[in-house]
């Protein structure tokens, strides 16, 4: 049989397809079918989001600036409230949350997530966008902490050790926004349960607002630090979206190019 065209068997692989078209089908391309309707929300849904996510950001910044660089009304009387909460348990609950979500446990978890998905999904397209997504928060958030150089909110109130690195945004609720949110739209979906979706994008939402509280509990962000991540999330979240949309939804009477998506094309 003759060899089909552009899988560029290698040497010694018989008519087996070559290394360039097995990486591609596994790491580059992940294509399924759905309505039109259905991408052209995706795509909606995706600019709604970046439009929200710039101008919230948008907003906090202009906040932030104007006030020096210090904190504003809301930060004060956010920082008041929380002061009023704290005791021991809840302490030792928010310190919990903060290693879980800081710059040790989360890229721990992210890491072993992405290598189990990655071996074990049929495509690994999907944990590929979650790594970079994650990346791209990372040097999106220190790149506006250098330029805007927020003093963070006295070491007296710091609970966790003091840090005088700047503080806006807030890194720690960066990566749990991006994490949570990234993830539970990657998996949801592929997912055709509604239900199941909006369980998974409340559970993303209360591990994002406990990430944000936890940092303004034990003192080491003010409010508007917060709400900026949340911002820049949305932002992200947003693109990724598009990006996902753009290379793996297929409507029906487009070509599908995977040789592992091709499986599951309607028909086959």
């Amino acid at each position: 049989m003759a060899e089909r065209s552009g899988t560029g068997a290698s040497p010694g692989s018989g008519n087996g397809p070559g290394w360039w078209r097995v990486f591609h089908d596994k790491f580059v391309v992940e294509e399924r079918y759905m309505e039109p309707a259905a991408r052209k929300g995706l795509y909606g849904t995706a600019v709604i989001l970046m439009v929200v996510g710039l101008a919230l950001f948008g907003a906090a910044l202009a906040v932030v600036l104007q006030s020096g660089a210090g904190p504003t009304t809301a930060d004060e009387a956010a920082r008041t409230w929380l002061l009023t909460l704290r005791s021991e348990p809840l302490t030792g609950v928010m310190i919990f949350l903060a290693v879980i979500f800081g710059p040790v446990g989360l890229p721990i978890i992210v890491l072993v997530v992405n290598v189990v998905w990655g071996f074990l999904a049929k495509h690994a397209w999907r944990p590929i966008v979650l790594a970079a997504a994650m990346l791209t928060g990372v040097l999106v958030s220190q790149i506006i902490l250098q330029i805007v150089r927020r003093s963070r909110p006295p070491v007296d109130l710091m609970l966790f050790g003091p840090d005088s690195t700047y503080s806006f945004p807030s890194g720690h609720v960066l990566g749990a926004c991006d994490f949570l949110l990234v993830t539970a739209f990657l998996v949801f979906s592929r997912r055709k349960n509604p239900r199941a979706a909006a369980a998974g994008f409340v559970i993303a939402g209360v591990g994002v607002v406990l990430a944000a509280l936890s940092r303004l509990y034990l003192g080491y962000h003010w409010l508007s630090d917060a709400v900026a991540s949340v911002a820049l999330s949305l932002l992200i979240l947003g693109a990724v979206i598009a990006l996902d949309t753009w290379r793996t939804a297929r409507i029906p009477g487009e070509r599908i190019t995977g040789e592992l998506s091709k499986a599951d094309a309607p028909g086959d």
